[in-house]
């Protein structure tokens, strides 16, 4: 969690406040180490106007300058930004452009630095008055009005909810924070750039033009899950015109990348709480149902279960409540991420999840439905009801499944039981369900999660994996599950 500190009184941190911007920033695909960057001018390029703009990038002249081009910024404040920026996203710190870092980089992401020195400045920048107004100046023409004044109002109401915040909407003369859409030079000398690139901005509090947020009209501002969500981007805009920096937490609103989460099920993080309590205090109203904080995962508490595990072209995914784990076999670091990053139109969260290796897809239930995934896109049909597959319409939920490579069978327990289906026949084997404790004997309850590989199936409930031969069935191991996620 980060708070904005006061720059009154140092004019060269406005650079720090121009705009809370989205950008997508189009990134070669390949994956050069640190040392191959000078061979790649295009990957050099991306690389230092990436760290320039979120990083601070300073030119370092070598000492020789005879053949130094005007622009150059050395190889070692390149590695030393690009370690500021794997620290900050919580990265293995390599100063190398690893995948990791790449793909981190491609990511539509807000355009406020990520490391700034708020730390210079003794105040904290917020308004000195809890009730505060704004003002819709125009509208964009892909939305309907009354859809842009419920995204804008709802934006406002995630902080209201949490805070002694007023917003009130008035309709003629200088709001304290004023809203419109504008595209390319709009005359705040911080153009837009056109569809897909930098999405927003907004001041952070101050007289005259703080705290205003203007948004990109040649956007398609949508109210779901396609194109950008003009209440996800409004709200994390607000956070900052209130007084917010970013965010390391991944789950929080003030994450420099942006995903999405329908307005219905939004819910802010214990981090953004944290945050923006810090600079108005709590609130004293009854909070809306289901707007209680969401807590982003520890992966190294002795609490810590898992709601799905499946493999996936060579990568391991643990699923936990809006978020997935991310562990290759290349790399020596997990990575946490959100569904709705990969995915924005599966629900939030995941029940189970299974790889079907010679169909090449991935397979993820939520309650009685499940989806078949083919990379980042959802195959077409989807999503189906598990009763298709010969599981009864009693059953409302599936709890774990895992998919046995060499006999083609894959297991989903429910409760006490469990069913074996035959991807060959596409059929569910006779005499199913069994009952867990009767197959697997050790496991009594409830299955977590599962997977099976190499002629073996772990199971997962609570803190603790069950680790079974197949052929056998017989336990061999009981462990913590922490150590799956590098803890």
């Amino acid at each position: 969690m980060l708070l904005s500190q006061s720059s009154a009184e140092n004019k060269t941190m406005k650079c720090l406040w121009f705009s809370v911007l989205f950008v997508t920033l189009c990134i070669s695909s390949a994956v050069p180490l640190l040392s191959e960057v000078e061979k790649n001018e295009e990957d050099w390029q991306f690389a230092e106007t990436y760290l320039n703009r979120f990083y601070k990038l300073e030119a370092s002249v070598p000492k020789d300058t005879t053949k130094v081009p005007i622009n150059y910024v050395s190889k070692r404040s390149l590695s030393d930004k690009i370690k500021r920026m794997q620290e900050f996203f919580g990265l293995r710190v390599t100063g190398n452009l690893d995948s990791a870092t790449m793909e981190v980089m491609e990511k539509p992401r807000c355009g406020v630095p990520d490391v700034a020195e708020y730390n210079l400045f003794p105040r904290k920048i917020k308004w000195m008055k809890n009730n505060l107004t704004y003002r819709i100046t125009n509208y964009t023409p892909g939305l309907q009005s009354d859809h842009v004044d419920t995204a804008i109002w709802k934006a406002f109401t995630v902080w209201s909810d949490v805070t002694p915040l007023n917003f009130t909407r008035i309709y003629e003369e200088k709001a304290d924070i004023m809203i419109s859409f504008g595209g390319q030079e709009h005359g705040d000398n911080y153009p837009f750039d056109g569809p897909d690139g930098l999405l927003a901005h907004a001041f952070p509090p101050a007289a005259g033009i703080g705290g205003d947020t203007h948004f990109d009209a040649d956007e398609t501002w949508t109210m779901g899950p396609n194109g950008y969500s003009l209440f996800l981007v409004a709200a994390h805009e607000f956070g900052h015109a209130l007084g917010l920096a970013h965010s390391r937490d991944p789950g929080a609103l003030m994450y420099p990348t942006y995903s999405y989460t329908s307005m219905d099920e939004f819910r802010l993080s214990w981090d953004d709480v944290k945050g923006i309590q810090a600079l108005y205090g709590e609130s004293k109203k009854m909070l809306r149902k289901h707007s209680s904080p969401q807590k982003t995962p520890n992966r190294c508490s002795h609490k810590l279960s898992f709601d799905a595990v499946a493999n996936f072209r060579g990568e391991m995914f643990f699923f936990k409540d809006r978020f997935f784990w991310r562990r290759n076999a290349q790399l020596p670091e997990v990575e946490l991420t959100l569904i709705r990053s990969f995915w924005p139109k599966l629900p939030a969260r995941i029940n189970a999840a299974y790889e079907n290796r010679k169909g090449d897809f991935l397979v993820v239930i939520n309650r009685n439905k499940y989806w078949a995934i083919n990379g980042y896109d959802i195959m077409p049909g989807y999503p189906k009801y598990i009763h298709r597959l010969g599981i009864p319409k009693s059953v409302r939920k599936i709890d774990a499944a895992a998919h046995i490579e060499e006999t083609s069978k894959t297991l989903f327990f429910a409760g006490d039981q469990y069913w074996s289906y035959d991807e060959a026949k596409r059929a569910m084997d006779e005499g199913y369900p069994h009952l867990i404790a009767d197959d697997w004997p050790g496991i009594s309850g409830r299955v977590d999660a599962a997977f099976a590989q190499r002629g073996y199936i772990y199971f997962f409930h609570g803190p603790n994996e069950f680790l079974f031969t197949i052929r056998q069935r017989q336990m061999i191991s009981v462990q913590r599950i922490n150590q799956w996620v590098g803890c």
